[in-house]
Order: C-alpha cells, then sequence, then structure tokens
C-alpha cells in the first residue's frame, strides 16, 4: 500500500526523530510512503492547497502563531478521512482533540514502539474508511462512506441515515447493525452513534461534533463512555 505521510513540528531535532521512525515503520511493514516534512503550520498550509491528499498527519500542537489544533481545525473542516496524530508536551491539550476527530496523542518525548503502534492503527482506519454502506433509494443506488454517518435513528418504521446529507428508508434499525464496524454503538432502541463523532457525553445527552445534541436513554451513560474508551 501507499500512504502520504506528513510530519509538522517547528523543531528541526523532533522532525528528524518522527521521520526516521516513520521510514522505519514504513520499511518494516512493507509500505510504500511519500514522506513530507514541514517546519510550521503555516508551510505545510501553503502545500496542502497544492496537495491536499495527505493519508496521515503528525501534528506538533505547540507552534508559533499557528498551532497543531488550530491547523487540524482547518484540515477538518474538509477532509474527514485523514488520520491526525498530535505530538505533545503537555497533557492539557487532549481534549481539544475531540473537536477534530484525533486518533491519538503522543506524549513527548515520544517512544518508538508507541509510535509505530498508532500509525498501524492509522492504516486500519484508513482501510476501513474506504467502506460503504449500498441504499437502495426510490430508482437509484447509493453508496455512502462508513465514516461519513454520524448517526442513524428510527421513527416508527423509518430510519434516517445522518450522514453528508440525509438518507430515509423503510427499514429497521436492526437491518444496518451487520453493515457497521465497531465505531458504531447502540444507544436504546431508537439509535445507532458513530462514536469517532462525539464530541460530550453528559448524564442525559451526547453532543455531536456538528453541534448535534441527542437525548441519552436512562441507563445508557456509563456503557457509552466504556465503548468510547474501548473502541477508539
Amino acid at each position: 500500500m501507499d500512504y502520504k505521510i506528513a510530519v509538522c513540528d517547528d523543531e528541526e531535532t523532533q522532525r528528524a526523530y518522527i521521520s526516521a521512525l516513520v521510514r522505519s515503520w514504513a520499511e518494516q511493514s512493507d509500505y510504500a510512503v511519500d514522506l513530507e516534512v514541514f517546519g510550521s503550520a503555516e508551510e505545510f498550509l501553503f502545500r496542502y492547497e497544492e496537495q491536499n491528499s495527505y493519508d496521515i498527519l503528525l501534528l506538533d500542537i505547540e507552534m508559533g502563531s499557528l498551532d497543531g489544533i488550530a491547523l487540524a481545525k482547518r484540515i477538518r473542516a474538509e477532509n474527514e478521512a485523514v488520520q491526525i496524530i498530535f505530538i505533545t508536551g503537555y497533557s492539557e491539550y487532549i481534549a481539544e482533540g475531540y473537536e477534530v476527530a484525533a486518533l491519538h496523542y503522543l506524549m513527548k518525548p515520544v517512544d518508538r514502539e508507541k509510535l509505530l503502534t498508532v500509525l498501524d492503527r492509522a492504516v486500519q482506519k484508513l482501510r476501513k474508511n474506504g467502506r460503504f454502506l449500498t441504499l437502495s433509494l426510490s430508482g437509484e443506488t447509493v453508496r455512502v462512506p462508513i465514516y461519513e454517518i454520524r448517526y442513524l435513528d428510527v421513527r416508527q418504521n423509518y430510519v434516517t441515515i445522518h450522514a453528508k446529507k440525509d438518507y430515509t428508508l423503510k427499514k429497521s434499525l436492526g437491518e444496518f447493525e451487520p453493515s457497521l464496524d465497531e465505531r458504531f454503538f447502540r444507544i436504546g432502541r431508537s439509535c445507532i452513534l458513530n462514536l469517532t463523532c462525539i464530541q460530550r457525553v453528559t448524564k442525559t445527552d451526547v453532543y455531536l461534533t456538528d453541534g448535534t445534541v441527542l437525548p441519552l436513554p436512562r441507563g445508557m451513560y456509563e456503557p457509552l463512555n466504556r465503548a468510547i474508551i474501548t473502541r477508539m
């Protein structure tokens, strides 16, 4: 497999170290990697405007006037598939990763084995993102990428799939479950959530990254949080 990877860090020694680990991982896993290295978020954005087909981004958080979180938000606004891995020396940034669906945080100094494991996870997610849900809708067939689905809910005998567009079909919620993967979790009888789209969970509601607020059925707070921890 071929993967396009970017390393963005304003520390030269850190860039060299992370880049060496990425090349070692690629050789060990027999992947062909197109690796690009950037010394600032601005430098990366300039390149991104010309070429936005990156698969994996390794971003330092503490960088100049435009930090890694702000950079990730710009990218995520138009690209939901790229796998974002943050590198930081401060754990307080971790909560902000929910907003951009970050794959993982690596704390400095970066451990070699942890980085290799996270890169393996990134590849697994990229492969999953190639999966589609095929829908038959009034004379046409629509293929919806699984990763674009935020949630599915049911009203009476109709299920609505909420992705970039909404699709409503006369089916049961259970008919869709076998086509989904571990990113999805059913809360109660009427809703299945994409765990990667969750921003915050309270005892009564689930807040999604797009601003949607869904009611959380009684007794689902602990199971949902457990699913977020074990599956993501």
